[in-house]
């Protein structure tokens, strides 16, 4: 139906004849003379309607935005001064001899190059979002980035193959979403959180490198950069350490980034899991922005002040500062308000010192906490952050998780407020990650990763005489400006020191065997050394793109509630389905509401 797209007729076309597929962009009628900016996925082209062709100007009159249209015509140069350098058709404009309306259309529910429109109305007619040349963008890089890391991954011998959607729940850190069985009564298949397990065993198989752009489930409380349905980029390969495995990751990221944004990626550091909680207080620093969490914890333990001495003797327990180049200039209402920010991860307050002349003690300072510290303490922290006349020391004093959360939160947003960030990309190996976590609630450990991820050890015996709370895993982290865009480990290959640490994680034999048993029976037929890495895809085009949240990376996402306003899903089902699938919805009781 078209000869060419409208965004691709350029100089190189002129007087020749082209036919045009589109929607009405705009519509403008110039005294006379109608002009219609044609637009399809490619672009925009402008084409005119003059009187001269009566029929085809009359069509042109009763054309509206978003009317489906073909056209033909002759490519032929904009007047002198009327050309748009913003456009790659900027130059040239088709004058119409055939008008053809595919379709008509509504008034649209919002105006394309309307920037204030509702993300719920934006989510509701999203095929109409999508129209939206950024939106548009944005999808035709994720396409051209999964072409390349595509690309990348073949030259280097992986095949792409598929993995089950259809399977059996495992525990990987969050709810499976549940499939009945309509043949199997009773009976559940689970969506998989990732081909974990499966990827596993293809290296027991024998395939050597497998990859795989696949579709994962979580049914998990949402935010900006997760959705109950995502995209990895999975990747595991056999007869590879983690070195060999991380560069030719970051090859990878390196290739993409040089063809798709022509950029450059500055070095691959590598920093362990500790040193960035201890300096930023997560696993994820942005290393943009120049702020570092300062350790204070034994300047404070003998300080006549419960809010740090309390911390600084408890073994779990932070005292940190955090230095603000200038911040002396804070209004108090600015502080109420970071103090508030804090709040939300578990801080009970925000104390601070402003700077005035850091050598002249406490009478250099200004703050209501400066006459419990000692003279030792005050110059331990003047000393140790830098401080400089003009700044504010902010601090965290509380269990280690609530002021690394907290803290580390302030670090980011002061980075961003102040215009601290520094440089556009800033990518890092997070590794050394602890094996475990112990969780004080049930008193029991949980894998840090996954339970399949390979401890720094090679014997069960030291797994077994150790303290399994001071591990280390075999597990690696790629962050880019404090996103992790992939992260994976070498995996477990031999059933004993699996079996090891499935027990030192509560799961004994027979529930291990009832869970594992496929996996544990094909670690025990040959298993060669393993590892991969998953790259989250969504985030990476999420960074790359420059969008706010990922769901502006995907053709048609979940709300925050895990619900599609587009489809209105999920949604009740006939009494007939439940029936053959042997459900039967139970009325809660009505306290709890009193619905199904």
């Amino acid at each position: 139906m078209r000869t060419h797209y409208c965004g691709q007729v350029t100089e190189d076309h002129l007087d020749t004849e082209v036919e045009l597929c589109g929607w009405v962009h705009r519509r403008r009628d110039h005294g006379g003379v109608i002009f219609v900016d044609l637009r399809d996925r490619e672009g925009l082209v402008q084409v005119v309607f003059d009187p001269d062709r009566a029929e085809v100007f009359a069509t042109a009159e009763r054309i509206r935005s978003e009317f489906v249209l073909r056209i033909k015509g002759c490519v032929r140069r904009r007047p002198e001064g009327t050309e748009n350098p913003n456009l790659t058709t900027g130059q040239i404009e088709v004058l119409g001899h055939e008008l053809d309306v595919l379709n008509t259309a509504k008034t649209p529910p919002f105006q394309l190059d309307e920037e204030s429109v509702g993300e719920d109305v934006r989510l509701r007619y999203r095929y109409m979002d999508l129209r939206r040349p950024e939106m548009l963008e944005r999808i035709r890089t994720r396409a051209r980035v999964t072409s390349r890391l595509r690309s990348y991954l073949d030259a280097h011998g992986f095949l792409d193959i598929e993995t089950p959607m259809l399977t059996r729940a495992t525990p990987e850190g969050a709810r499976d979403y549940l499939v009945p069985s309509r043949v199997h009564p009773g009976a559940f298949y689970a969506l998989p959180q990732s081909p974990q397990l499966f990827k596993q065993l293809l290296m027991m198989s024998g395939m050597d490198r497998y990859y795989q752009v696949v579709r994962c489930f979580r049914d998990e409380d949402l935010r900006a950069d997760r959705q109950p349905e995502f995209t990895q980029l999975d990747v595991e390969t056999s007869f590879m350490d983690e070195d060999g495995i991380m560069a030719l990751m970051e090859g990878m990221i390196r290739e993409l980034f040089a063809s798709e944004l022509d950029v450059d990626l500055p070095p691959f550091p590598r920093m362990s899991y500790q040193e960035a909680v201890d300096r930023f207080g997560i696993d994820r620093p942005d290393l943009r922005i120049p702020l570092e969490l300062v350790e204070v914890s034994d300047l404070m333990d003998g300080v006549d002040f419960k809010v740090f001495a309390g911390p600084a003797k408890d073994p779990k327990g932070r005292v940190a500062a955090l230095r603000l180049p200038g911040g002396g200039d804070l209004t108090r209402k600015e502080i109420d308000d970071y103090t508030g920010f804090v709040g939300r991860y578990g801080a009970k307050g925000l104390a601070y010192i402003k700077v005035n002349d850091p050598a002249a003690g406490a009478e250099g300072l200004q703050s209501p906490i400066v006459k419990f510290l000692t003279a030792e303490a005050i110059s331990g922290i003047m000393e140790r952050t830098g401080a400089q006349a003009g700044d504010l020391i902010f601090f965290g004093a509380d269990k280690a998780k609530v002021v690394n959360e907290s803290l580390g939160a302030l670090r980011v947003r002061l980075g961003h407020d102040r215009g601290l960030v520094e440089g556009d990309w800033r990518p890092l190996w997070v590794v050394d990650f602890p094996m475990f976590e112990y969780d004080e609630s049930d008193g029991r450990l949980y894998a840090l990763h996954h339970p399949f991820t390979a401890p720094q050890i090679d014997s069960v015996e030291q797994l077994r005489d150790g303290d399994p709370e001071l591990l280390l895993s075999r597990a690696y982290d790629m962050v880019l400006n404090g996103t992790e865009v992939g992260g994976g480990s070498i995996r477990i290959h031999r059933p004993e020191m699996q079996q090891a640490v499935l027990g030192l994680l509560g799961i004994g034999e027979e529930e291990a065997r009832e869970k594992f048993g496929f996996l544990l029976d094909a670690l025990e037929y040959g298993a060669p050394p393993h590892g991969g890495l998953a790259f989250g895809l969504d985030r990476l085009v999420m960074l790359m793109t420059g969008a706010g949240s990922i769901r502006d990376v995907m053709a048609f996402p979940k709300t925050q509630t895990a619900s599609c306003l587009l489809t209105d899903a999920p949604s009740p089902v006939a009494e007939q389905q439940l029936r053959e699938l042997h459900i039967r919805l139970r009325k809660t009781a009505e306290k709890e509401g009193g619905s199904a």
